[in-house]
């Protein structure tokens, strides 16, 4: 059985949230009879392998880490720029190594929050209406609620909930301090349900029970993970629900290109519409992180997802 090469950490403000996931995933993979290499990339940019720095340098530390993972399945567990946005997945190509996950056109699609709007739309998935600002650029003329957002970043870092525009500049500040590019969109009310899809070694699909995130408000950076997110899975759903969301799920997913699995995450209105609200190429993935969750709800255990994920590796 080869070695799986667990990646970590990166230079994004998800640092520390893809540390506890790679943890996570290198133990899993233990458990399920992987052998498995530890590297992590530092806020530095350089590589490191049990907290020891590969190389004086990140392109010394990077031929070292290449090195130390030849011949075996790359898994990359980093959210976020500079690494589920296709980084890693082009140096692996590169490196001529099997991949856990999507490749470098679907990371780098769903990365980006504007372009997978309009994929989305293409496909028959409605999107909430928005505009993107660039950095420099004046505060849009709005009316009304908004969501402000980065255009690549995750964990809800810089995304803000404004209740009238004179709340933009502020929020728009703090998006564009992650990125050059800030997304404002409407608000959408309604329940966040979150669809998880899973690209199996056969090509097959699996998608897992929903899960709806309950509560009010924003799911903002410290809900997730503070502790206080309240989740249920399986969603209470009805059929059709059920399935129209399962059905928009794959269709974007399909269209994203994407590969391993993704979070496809939703808010219903109260007239039963679907609004996409973002996907995750590489969401969250401790053993209590949503997807895993999803997963064993329909009896697939962290263990069995994880070697599912690494046998697809290609």
């Amino acid at each position: 059985m080869s070695t799986v090469t667990v990646v970590g950490g990166g230079r994004s403000c998800e640092h520390e949230v893809s540390l506890a996931s790679a943890r996570s995933v290198a133990r899993g993979l233990r458990t399920a009879g992987f052998a498995v290499l530890e590297l992590t990339i530092g806020l530095d940019g350089r590589w490191y392998e049990d907290g020891a720095p590969l190389g004086a340098s990140v392109a010394s530390s990077l031929a070292a880490a290449l090195h130390r993972a030849e011949g075996s399945v790359w898994f990359p567990v980093l959210h976020g720029p500079d690494g589920e946005d296709g980084t890693l997945a082009a140096l692996s190509r590169l490196h001529g190594s099997p991949l856990v996950g999507s490749g470098v056109g679907a990371g780098a699609i769903a990365m980006d929050k504007w372009t997978t709007k309009l994929v989305a739309r293409a496909v028959g998935v409605a999107t909430a209406p928005g505009v993107v600002v660039r950095r420099g650029e004046p505060v849009p003329r709005w009316t009304g609620a908004a969501v402000v957002k980065p255009v690549a970043a995750g964990s809800s870092h810089g995304v803000s909930l404004v209740a009238d525009p004179t709340e933009l500049p502020a929020a728009l500040g703090a998006a564009l301090g992650l990125d050059d590019r800030a997304l404002v969109e409407e608000v959408v009310h309604g329940r966040e349900i979150d669809v998880a899809v899973l690209r199996r070694a056969d090509g097959t699909l699996l998608v897992a029970p929903a899960l709806e995130i309950l509560g009010g408000g924003i799911f903002d950076t410290a809900t997730k993970y503070d502790g206080s997110a309240r989740f249920q899975v399986p969603a209470d759903l009805d059929p059709d629900l059920a399935d129209r969301l399962e059905a928009a799920a794959v269709r974007v997913f399909e269209a994203l290109g994407c590969a391993g699995v993704a979070r496809v995450d939703f808010f219903v209105t109260a007239t039963g519409d679907l609004v996409l609200n973002e996907v995750n190429t590489m969401p969250g993935m401790t053993e209590h992180s949503q997807v895993p969750r999803m997963f064993a709800a329909a009896g697939c255990s962290y263990a069995s997802l994880l070697g599912e994920l690494v046998r697809a590796a290609a």
